[in-house]
C-alpha cells in the first residue's frame, strides 16, 4: 500500500533477497560450513566478564551515558594503536567507531555514493557489501580475479578503456586484499602498490575491507592498503567480530583527517558506547593479544583439517583456494554443475554451503561455493566434506 513511496532503489529490488537472507541456509543435521562465524569457544566470556565488572567499577553510571566514559573515549587511540602494528600511521582522531565491518561500509557509502555512481569490486566479492552498493544505487562492476587476488591488470585496462571512450569512471573501489571473503586469497605486494597508482590517476577512493587482517597462519605479513597510501586515497575499515566476538558490533575506519570528520560526520544515530568501554577495558588488560594468538592456533587447524579432506575426499575435477589466513576456501566444480541446484543434495547428504552466486553483482558464480571452517569443529568439518564429496560426484554425474 506504501510501495509508491519507496525509493527508486527500494523499487527496483523489492523482489529481491535482503541484506543477511542467505543465514536462512540450512538443512536438518547437516554440518554447517556456510557462514564465517567464530566457533563458540573461542568467544572470551571470562575475560568479558570481567571487563564489565571493572568498567562498572571505574565509571559507575557514566558508562553507560550517551558519551560513556574514558574507557569508551579511549578506544579509538587502542584501534590506532592496533592499527600502527601493522604499518598503518594514524592518531586517535582518524578513527571512527561503527556497530561493525558492515556498518563501517555502510557509513563509507553514505559520504561517497550517489544513485549511479560506479564502484568497482573483485568478482566474487562480500555478499553484505554488495547488498549495501545496491541499496545506494551504485552501478556495480566485477572485476576479474585469479590465484593472487584482484586482477589488477584488467583493472588498469577496464579504466583506461572509460577514459578512452567517455564512460563513467568509478568513484570507489572496494576490495578484500587480505585473505579475501569468499576466495581466501591475499593480493600481493606489487598488486597493492599498482592498485593505489591508479586509484590515484584515475580519482577513486579505495575502500580496503580489513576484518580478516589479523588472522593470518601461514606466510610473511603484507602491509595494508592504508599503510601504503600517500594519496589519502584508501580508507580502511576493520572489526572486533572475528577477533572478540561478533556479538560485540564494535567495527571501525580508519581515514585521513578531513575524510574521517565527514565519515564521523555521516555516522548519525551514535555507536554502542558501553561496549566499546568494555572491549576498551578488555584490550588494555592484555585479554587482546592473548585471545587473538589462541583463535589464530584453533583456525588454523581447522583451516588444515579442511584442506587435507578437500583433498582426501573430492572428485578430481574439483579446484579450491589455498588460504594463508582467514577463515574460508573456495571450491570450484567443473562447467555445468550448478551448486545452488546442488545444495538440495548437499543438505540431504550432510552439508549445507553458501552458493557461490551469492558472491557476484550479476549472478555468476554457478559452479563455486564457499566454505567456512571457522564455525564447525574439525571432526564436523571432516563430515561435512566427505558429504560435500558425495554431493558433488552425484552433480559431476549428472551433467
Amino acid at each position: 500500500m506504501l510501495e509508491h513511496l519507496f525509493t527508486e532503489t527500494v523499487q527496483k529490488t523489492m523482489g529481491e533477497e535482503g541484506y543477511g537472507a542467505w543465514r536462512s541456509i540450512s538443512a536438518p543435521d547437516a554440518v554447517s560450513l556456510s557462514f564465517g562465524f567464530p566457533y563458540p569457544d573461542s568467544f572470551p566470556n571470562e575475560e568479558l566478564l570481567t571487563a564489565a565488572r571493572d568498567l562498572f567499577a571505574e565509571e559507575g553510571d557514566v558508562a553507560l551515558q550517551y558519551t560513556g566514559g574514558e574507557n569508551a573515549q579511549s578506544l579509538a587511540g587502542i584501534v590506532a594503536e592496533q592499527a600502527a602494528r601493522r604499518g598503518v600511521d594514524c592518531d586517535p582522531e582518524q578513527v571512527v567507531l561503527t556497530n561493525g565491518a558492515t556498518h563501517a561500509i555502510d557509513v563509507v557509502c553514505r559520504t561517497f555514493l550517489e544513485p549511479d555512481d560506479g564502484v568497482f569490486v573483485e568478482a566474487p566479492t562480500f555478499m553484505g557489501a554488495l547488498r549495501l552498493f545496491e541499496g545506494y544505487g551504485a552501478d556495480v562492476t566485477g572485476l576479474p580475479m585469479d590465484a593472487d587476488g584482484l586482477d589488477v591488470s584488467a583493472m588498469a585496462d577496464e579504466l583506461a578503456a572509460r577514459r578512452d571512450e567517455g564512460r563513467p569512471l568509478p568513484k570507489l573501489c572496494y576490495t578484500i586484499p587480505t585473505f579475501h571473503n569468499p576466495r581466501g586469497v591475499t593480493l600481493p605486494l606489487d598488486r597493492r602498490e599498482r592498485l593505489l597508482e591508479l586509484a590515484a590517476e584515475y580519482d577513486f577512493v579505495v575502500l580496503e575491507d580489513d576484518a580478516y587482517g589479523e588472522l593470518r597462519y601461514d606466510g610473511d605479513p603484507l602491509p595494508p592498503l592504508k599503510a601504503l597510501d600517500e594519496t589519502g586515497r584508501v580508507v580502511r575499515v576493520g572489526t572486533y567480530s572475528k577477533t572478540i566476538a561478533p556479538g560485540v558490533r564494535t567495527g571501525w575506519v580508519v581515514a585521513d583527517g578531513d575524510v574521517a570528520e565527514q565519515i564521523d560526520r555521516m555516522n548519525a544515530g551514535g555507536t554502542n558506547r558501553f561496549t566499546q568501554g568494555v572491549v576498551a577495558r578488555y584490550c588494555r588488560d592484555g585479554h587482546y593479544d592473548r585471545t587473538v594468538a589462541a583463535v589464530r592456533e584453533a583456525y588454523e587447524r581447522r583451516r588444515d583439517v579442511m584442506l587435507d579432506r578437500l583433498e582426501s575426499y573430492m572428485p578430481p575435477e574439483a579446484e579450491w583456494s589455498d588460504p594463508d589466513g582467514g577463515f574460508f576456501v573456495w571450491v570450484t566444480l567443473p562447467e555445468g554443475v550448478d551448486t545452488s541446484a546442488m545444495l538440495t543434495r548437499a543438505g540431504e547428504e550432510g552439508v549445507v554451503y553458501l552458493p557461490g552466486e551469492h558472491f557476484y553483482a550479476d549472478g555468476r558464480g554457478e559452479r563455486s561455493l564457499r566454505l567456512s571452517f571457522s564455525h564447525a569443529s574439525p571432526e564436523e568439518i571432516d563430515d561435512g566434506i566427505a558429504a560435500l564429496a558425495r554431493a558433488a560426484e552425484a552433480a559431476i554425474e549428472s551433467r
